[in-house]
């Protein structure tokens, strides 16, 4: 899997729902490329998740606005980078008060970035005005050994 031919772009319209498509899509790639049925599961939720963002988020859920996905793979990962037209999300991830939210104290939203970060093995927020923001999640695969 050398080279720049491994990449699958998606272009999807802000409007919920069509995240599941690039869900789909990143399992789908990430099942041929070998990874654990748990770490697919993983997978598709960072990457629902960072749609989400982007289309809410990042392009205020303007349908004639595209959210781009693109999935990029070698032999030991695969990187999604979820783009939009928006700033990019305010510095740094807020770690959610758990407490606070079970009691109602905090709102129950506002977990997306916590929750991505902590299901893939490395996440950033990169801002790059004029041309948007965007998200770049990479998952790794950890083959054992025969």
């Amino acid at each position: 899997m050398e080279g720049k031919n491994n990449i699958i772009e998606l272009r999807l319209p802000s409007r919920l729902g069509f995240e599941k498509i690039a869900m789909s899509t990143a399992s789908s790639v990430a099942k041929l490329m070998g990874f654990a049925p748990d770490r697919v599961e993983d997978l598709k939720t960072a990457v629902a998740e960072a749609c989400i963002n982007a289309m809410e988020h990042g392009n205020k859920l303007d349908e004639s606005l595209i959210v781009g996905v693109i999935l990029s793979m070698d032999e030991t990962s695969l990187e999604v980078k979820v783009l939009d037209t928006g700033t990019g999300p305010p510095s740094g991830v807020h770690t959610p008060d758990m407490d606070k939210k079970m009691h109602g104290e905090e709102a129950s939203r506002g977990m997306g970035m916590f929750l991505i970060q902590s299901l893939v093995d490395e996440a950033e927020w990169v801002s790059s005005p004029p041309a948007g923001s965007y998200a770049r999640l990479v998952i790794r695969l950890n083959k054992t050994e025969d």
